[in-house]
């Protein structure tokens, strides 16, 4: 018997009302952009913008990035960086989130009620300057990048950026992390949980251990359901980082508040810098989209036999 079409597999289909929204929305983007052009006493400067992104170096007479791309790359490092170490803590936080251990439950519900319930702002203050000038005592970060700066590296400016600012870039990176991780440990309880008891149950049957059962029934199924909301606090980690320019980290969102106050071109930056975090989160959102219909269409497979 023929399998019934998925929906993602139908043809997209424009009805009338689709073209009647597509037209009032783009006549009503038209008339603000005319609006703003006639009625706004501001005198654009768009030519201002491209040396922000790239410019000539004088040395090499080379294309190298500008202040907005350079904390663009930033931005990227953060994200990346930060959400890594959220999927860390996120896992192991939310699988402690169903723990048959009371302890465990307790300590993670803790930390994530906690985080959820404090202000972003006032995480990135407190820890940047109560625990992570500790933290990077401990760390030797202050020795470790007299090390790096006596002898030269082409590879810890990629990953980390510049190496005098490695103490500020790592504290704030354990920020984001520990902020974001807060809620992927929501997901993963809520992934887990929503799977049959069957599941475990069978697995159980067969002699599993709970990590075996975790590792090789549960977490595979519960990946699938997850994706796309780790996709989604993903892109909020991108958006998110923007947060950490209050303690002058060089990213996206300072490098354009420097840029303003140097040359009073407030539109002009923000709409850029609105443009790239816009271009960054849709690679993102379409890179994601995917991986969940490749993963869809491999599917998984339930131990329910």
């Amino acid at each position: 018997m023929q399998q019934p079409e998925s929906p993602r597999a139908k043809k997209r289909i424009f009805r009338p009302l689709d073209v009647i929204v597509f037209v009032v929305v783009a006549g009503l983007v038209v008339w603000f952009v005319q609006k703003t052009a006639t009625t706004l006493d501001y005198h654009w400067k768009w030519s201002i913008i491209p040396q922000y992104l790239l410019r000539t170096d004088e040395a090499s007479g080379g294309l190298v990035p500008g202040l907005l791309l350079r904390g663009l790359f930033t931005t990227l490092r953060l994200s990346i960086w930060g959400g890594l170490i959220a999927m860390l803590l996120g896992l192991v936080f939310g699988l402690m989130r169903v723990s048959p251990r009371l302890f465990y439950r307790q300590l993670a519900t803790t930390y994530v009620e906690l985080v959820r319930n404090t202000p972003p702002l006032v995480i990135v203050f407190v820890f940047y300057f109560f625990i992570g000038d500790q933290l990077m005592s401990l760390m030797h970060m202050d020795a470790l990048v007299v090390h790096l700066s006596s002898e030269p590296q082409t590879v810890i400016p990629i990953l980390f950026g510049p190496v005098e600012q490695l103490p500020q870039f790592v504290s704030a990176t354990i920020t984001i992390g520990l902020f974001e991780g807060a809620y992927i440990a929501e997901i993963v309880r809520a992934g887990v949980e929503s799977l049959e008891r069957g599941q475990w149950e069978a697995s159980c049957a067969q002699g599993f251990t709970r990590r075996q059962q975790l590792r090789f029934i549960i977490l595979p199924q519960a990946l699938t359901r997850m994706l796309p909301a780790l996709a989604g606090q993903f892109i909020s980690t991108i958006k998110d980082s923007s947060i950490v320019a209050i303690i002058s980290i060089q990213e996206l969102t300072y490098q354009g508040l420097q840029i303003m106050a140097a040359t009073y071109r407030t539109f002009e930056i923000w709409i850029t810098i609105l443009l790239l975090y816009f271009v960054l989160t849709f690679l993102c959102s379409t890179l994601v989209d995917a991986l969940e219909r490749k993963v869809n269409a491999n599917g998984v497979h339930r131990f329910d036999r």
